[in-house]
């Protein structure tokens, strides 16, 4: 055919492009139409959001960074069977959160497909896993945060594990969103009211001590026990492997359980440490009957099992967490490991103090740090811990206990354990003006 223009093909599209350029023509879509899609395809509840919704702006960027014709979210939950999540067999709680999670994946995808026959352009980032690991030292590796749309769109609030509770369903949801190329007659808005009772129950059941009454939540402790097998544990693991001289050596390391732990969530999905914060959580119009009802046995038939469970809990040495286990679960056996957590720039490290700050490992410490980092980066941060709170700021700011003045390269070697403190000062590729007994405090922080 000599004259491409008249391709079958190509004359419908321009008859379709003519039909398409009258404004008339371009609506909305509809909320309520949408979201019975979203049920249809297998949603327990969904909730829509516009992507200018200024709560959302810090995820604005990063969500156009991957689909840039994103105009609203698309954000639904699916419900977990209780039972399955509050059992002691880390099998059974697993393998219901990874048959939760193929069902979002499964939704979302119907949904964009569903769409993308009605000529709307859609992704669909995963409910959780796979995420975009390349980025694991840069602080996001997630495409969209889901639980901060499903908060926007009316589908739950946080609660004090840091886990969104449905106002119906509770914490026994999963969440999952789908990036549209369209705008919606009707948006969401943030529920009314928290549906959180302040229980403590999920810091009284957290086998790390992640979760604190007060609300202060460690991150890093959590995610050394909870992901053991999963993301930076996983390379604590494989450095256990090439670092030991012998298959005897690597046994006096891992035992033969964890290999074969780990082996299983590999091949069968990861299996989740704990997820105890969710289990024990009575909040929800479904769940907090049981609660209401009989407290004592809620918190027997519940909360105790839990507790009660002879487990190894896995701990950064020096940490909280280990000081938390001692204390709280005799009954549970203690392991050091690392997380893999390795920052590769000055900047990361600074960004992700805040993460890593062992609060009780401070008390009693008063002092304001100067860091002056030279070489290949070059910061300035002033650090004040005080009070058992952790306050980072960029540049020198007021009167300083102590200054330390430290080769980039140097301090994330001491960092990533590559070399010693004492080794980089002694070279002066570290140096310190003040009292030593300070930096080493500091360093006790940040196990």
């Amino acid at each position: 055919m000599s004259n491409k223009n008249e391709h079958p093909s190509i004359k419908k599209y321009h008859e379709r492009k003519i039909l398409n350029s009258d404004p008339s023509t371009v609506q909305k879509l509809s909320a309520k139409e949408l979201k019975k899609l979203c049920i249809e395809c297998g949603a327990d509840d969904v909730g829509i959001v516009e992507i200018d919704r200024s709560a959302l702006a810090a995820e604005k960027q990063a969500v156009l960074a991957v689909f840039p014709w994103t105009k609203s979210f698309v954000c639904f939950v699916a419900r977990i069977n209780r039972e399955n999540l509050r059992s002691p067999a880390r099998s059974i709680a697993s393998l219901e959160l990874h048959q939760v999670e193929d069902r979002l994946n499964y939704t979302a995808r119907k949904v964009a497909a569903m769409l993308e026959r009605k000529g709307i352009r859609a992704a669909t980032p995963a409910v959780g896993f796979p995420m975009e690991a390349d980025k694991w030292n840069s602080g996001r590796m997630h495409v969209i945060s889901h639980k901060l749309i499903a908060a926007e769109a009316g589908l739950g609030k946080m609660g004090l594990h840091r886990n969104i509770i449905h106002p119906v369903f509770g914490s026994f949801v999963l969440l999952d969103s789908v990036l549209i190329d369209a705008e919606v007659d009707e948006y969401d808005a943030p529920l009314d009211y928290n549906p959180c009772l302040d229980c403590k129950l999920c810091a009284a059941a957290c086998p790390t001590g992640a979760i604190s009454p007060d609300g202060f939540f460690n991150p890093v402790n959590c995610l050394t026990h909870t992901y053991r097998e999963l993301l930076g544990g996983f390379s604590d693991f494989v450095e256990n492997i090439a670092s030991s001289k012998s298959a005897k050596d690597f046994r006096s390391k891992t035992s033969d359980a964890e290999t074969v732990s780990m082996w299983q969530s590999l091949t069968g999905g990861p299996c989740y440490k704990s997820v105890y914060c969710m289990a024990v959580c009575p909040a929800g119009d479904d769940v907090i009957p049981q609660f209401i009802e009989d407290k004592k046995t809620f918190i027997a038939e519940v909360v105790k099992p839990l507790q009660q469970k002879e487990e190894t809990v896995y701990v950064l040495p020096g940490s909280d967490a280990e000081s938390h286990v001692l204390h709280s679960f005799p009954n549970k056996k203690i392991k050091h490991v690392g997380n893999g957590i390795r920052p590769q720039t000055i900047a990361s490290f600074l960004s992700s103090m805040s993460f890593a700050f062992q609060r009780n490992q401070s008390e009693g410490l008063d002092a304001a740090y100067h860091f002056t980092f030279t070489g290949n980066e070059e910061h300035e941060a002033t650090i004040i811990i005080r009070n058992k709170t952790l306050t980072i700021g960029m540049g020198h700011a007021g009167t300083p206990d102590i200054c330390i003045n430290a080769d980039a390269k140097a301090w994330l070697r001491v960092l990533h354990k590559d070399s010693s403190m004492i080794k980089e000062i002694i070279l002066r590729r570290i140096r310190v003006k003040g009292p030593i007994n300070l930096l080493k405090a500091f360093g006790k922080c940040f196990a």
